[in-house]
């Protein structure tokens, strides 16, 4: 035990206690945590992302790979220790359990100060100065039937594959990208807090892998990347990438996400990416009414012109293929993960992202 305390990297182990601290301090003064959205977090996530930018594919993920290499190497390693090393095998057992221990403390402590302390920031309703409140039935009926209006309209212009569901026009990657970036640059002018200055979203080369676990996309705090899905139906992709670019800016709560994706969708000169932002929102506030009215979700449901059915239900069917333990097992983390960062219902009525909708259609005078 006396060799175990005299190794030198004991001292990595404060990295746990400092993140915990960093945490506690977030969750207990909301400046603290404001401050270091606004302050610390926009300094190094832009110095961040200017290194991971200059390659074109996700540092992120070459780096997951490395690590289950790594972690893969170091247990057999173990292993081979603990059979071989007769009489040195508690030692060996004790140097292993610090060096993970010191491993999860760096990791705990760049997650916290590269995103964790955001979660505690104030809401982007009290900084955009949208009021959510509880809100009638008539008005979730008035803003389902609006934003399937804008999905039947836009629809049209969009292009189709041979399928006849929607495909996007823009054939490359990279394109759809650079439209991304700039859509939620583009919300900087009218909401400061949505910094401007970083690069676009990066394709993922397991993607498939990504689906049987039920992901779209996802937000590697490591390397400041917005990294995103490719394989699934295209008219989701650029609703998906917003949504991730939202968190490189700040907004760690998914329902935020969601509502600043959909606000840049709108605004995007692409067709496409209009599209993806009303039918990705119409989804969200019709589930909310079929909780509420399930006639009338139906209703506007069955009512969507035939393109965005087609859209529809080729989204089921898709999905429906990765169903299993698989899925079930990575919902559950993910759930797990947003319980653990503070992501939990308020009072709203229909849902936060449907809330935030509520709350711009009233703002609008649309109400």
């Amino acid at each position: 035990m006396k060799a175990v305390l005299k190794l030198r990297r004991l001292w990595i182990l404060l990295t746990i206690p400092a993140a915990f601290a960093l945490i506690l301090a977030a969750s207990h003064s909301e400046s603290f945590a404001e401050g270091y959205a606004r302050g610390f977090y926009p300094a190094l996530s832009h110095a961040g992302n200017l290194i991971t930018g200059l390659v074109p594919f996700s540092v992120g993920e070459i780096l997951v790979y490395a690590l289950i290499t790594f972690l893969a190497a170091s247990l057999i390693r173990f292993a081979i220790r603990m059979v071989l090393g007769r009489g040195k095998r508690a030692i060996t057992a004790a140097k292993f359990i610090v060096n993970l221990l010191c491993a999860a403390g760096i990791l705990l402590f760049l997650f916290t100060i590269d995103c964790g302390v955001n979660y505690y920031r104030s809401t982007f309703a009290e900084t955009s100065g949208l009021t959510v409140k509880e809100s009638s039935k008539a008005e979730l009926v008035s803003l389902c039937q609006s934003l399937a209006d804008d999905a039947d309209r836009l629809r049209p212009e969009t292009e189709t594959d041979s399928g006849g569901v929607m495909k996007l026009r823009l054939s490359t990657f990279s394109e759809n990208s650079e439209q991304a970036r700039a859509a939620l640059d583009g919300l900087s002018g009218k909401y400061p807090l949505l910094r401007s200055g970083y690069s676009g979203p990066k394709p993922v080369l397991a993607s498939r892998l990504m689906s049987q676990c039920n992901i779209t996309g996802i937000f590697f705090p490591f390397t400041f990347e917005a990294n995103v899905n490719t394989d699934v139906p295209e008219y989701t992709i650029p609703f998906t990438m917003c949504h991730e670019l939202s968190h490189l800016r700040g907004f760690m709560r998914e329902d935020e996400a969601n509502f600043i994706a959909y606000l840049a969708c709108r605004n995007s000169p692409d067709t496409d990416f209009r599209y993806s932002g009303a039918v990705n929102a119409f989804m969200y506030a019709s589930n909310a009414l079929f909780s509420a009215d399930p006639d009338t979700a139906g209703k506007i449901y069955s009512g969507l012109s035939s393109g965005v059915l087609r859209d529809l239900d080729f989204n089921n069917r898709y999905w429906d293929r990765f169903k299993g333990p698989a899925a079930d097992a990575a919902n559950s983390v993910n759930n797990s993960y947003l319980k653990a960062n503070s992501q939990k219902d308020g009072v709203q009525s229909y849902g936060r992202m449907v809330d935030l909708l509520l709350a711009l259609r009233r703002s609008e005078g649309k109400a």
